[in-house]
């Protein structure tokens, strides 16, 4: 009479389990599922929501920055600015030193200039842009002192052109026009930007 009792127990537990297990089982299962999916999505969308990893900046012609007498250049250097308070310019990791573009990291990067002279008329453009000469080059340290970009005006108003180069930490690019030429300030003429584009 034990033996039917406790079989009889035994079949009644089983058959109050069942429909327990049933939606248990798959419930857990699903929740196994989920877990795994939102797991695997998270760091996805911490990278999102992280800073980019890559270098940009955008400048404008600094014209305050540059020594003038009497309306002429006395420094060959273009000093740049840049900043949200500026419309189209951004820094986002290089800096500025005294008006000039330093890398704060190693890398591959794309840099691209253009720069229109002031007050070019076709005759002005003839004589004096001939001899009109922009030149970018890392001038600081100076054991990595180097020429990047040397452009001729010829018997244009505007020079422009980009170009993928080696940028170690701390490099400082110069931006050079022939003295006494004027850049014009208007930022859609006259700009500057670096960006990263691999290490």
């Amino acid at each position: 009479m034990e033996m039917a009792e406790e079989g009889c127990a035994r079949r009644l537990r089983h058959l109050l389990m069942a429909p327990v297990l049933r939606v248990v089982l798959p419930l857990s299962f699903l929740g196994l599922i989920i877990v795994c999916v939102l797991c695997c999505r998270l760091p996805a969308q911490q990278q999102l929501l992280q800073p980019p990893e890559w270098d940009v900046a955008e400048f404008q012609l600094n014209h305050t920055g540059e020594m003038c007498k009497q309306g002429l250049r006395q420094d060959p250097r273009l000093h740049w600015q840049g900043g949200p308070a500026l419309g189209r310019s951004f820094l986002h990791g290089p800096q500025l030193d005294n008006g000039q573009l330093r890398v704060q990291r190693d890398g591959i990067y794309r840099l691209h200039i253009q720069v229109t002279l002031t007050n070019c008329s076709s005759s002005v453009k003839n004589i004096v842009s001939r001899r009109a000469v922009l030149a970018v080059g890392i001038c600081s340290p100076v054991a990595r002192s180097v020429s990047l970009l040397r452009l001729n005006f010829h018997l244009s108003c505007t020079v422009s052109s980009q170009r993928l180069t080696y940028l170690a930490h701390g490099d400082t690019l110069c931006t050079n026009l022939t003295l006494p030429l004027l850049p014009s300030q208007n930022s859609d003429e006259t700009f500057l930007g670096v960006q990263w584009v691999h290490h």
